[in-house]
């Protein structure tokens, strides 16, 4: 019997599965991946990713019936990973998809960037650096302004500032990475940041 953490990943057609699934395996996790509610007595952590558009994830997310199984998940206290998408999706709503809801584990909202404002290009792709606000268990041996991979058009905007733990600046300075209590969410790519990558969810896995 392993006595590595067992892991959900939630396979709801809207995730670079193989990536997070290897990158998971490599920072010591047991993955399995759902692609419906089962059992959950014998796992340990959830994990959400998502790539894509906002709105066919969220109907996604609630046609393969995760939308209750994450929210029950937190309830319970226990650890929960949200990737790009998959925290976009904590939130109340887009700008990406207006009228489609999220599932509202925090209040705000995600939004555009604006490139005719910061003469940007959209999506950002590629490195950048998260400023860590705040301590987290999973920024452990990760040094403060350290680079990660991102890939997107939308940034979130939650109204309690006191869950924002990491911030990068693209044009603007917005939120990349939430965590409150037992939730951790990030805005850029773990599966794809090499070392620091490996790193976080080396951390994720620790906590499991």
């Amino acid at each position: 019997m392993s006595s590595m953490p067992k892991i959900a990943l939630l396979d709801y057609q809207a995730g670079n599965l193989h990536s997070v699934s290897k990158a998971l395996e490599r920072a010591g996790g047991d993955v399995e991946i759902i692609s419906r509610p089962v059992d959950m007595k014998k796992f340990s952590a959830i994990v959400l990713p998502g790539v894509g558009n906002f709105g066919d994830c969220a109907k996604k997310c609630r046609e393969h019936k995760f939308d209750h199984l994450v929210l029950n998940w937190i309830d319970c206290g226990k650890p929960f990973l949200g990737i790009c998408v998959g925290l976009q999706l904590l939130l109340e709503e887009s700008e990406e998809a207006p009228g489609v809801p999220g599932l509202a584990l925090f209040n705000g909202k995600v939004k555009l960037f604006k490139p005719e404002e910061h003469s940007l290009k959209v999506p950002q792709m590629g490195w950048n650096q998260v400023l860590q606000k705040k301590k987290s268990p999973l920024f452990n041996g990760i040094s403060d302004n350290s680079y990660f991979y991102f890939v997107h058009s939308y940034y979130v905007a939650p109204e309690d500032e006191k869950i924002i733990v990491g911030e990068t600046e693209y044009g603007i300075k917005y939120c990349s990475f939430i965590q409150k209590e037992n939730v951790y969410a990030t805005q850029f790519h773990p599966e794809k940041s090499q070392k620091n990558g490996i790193k976080f969810l080396e951390n994720f896995v620790k906590i499991c």
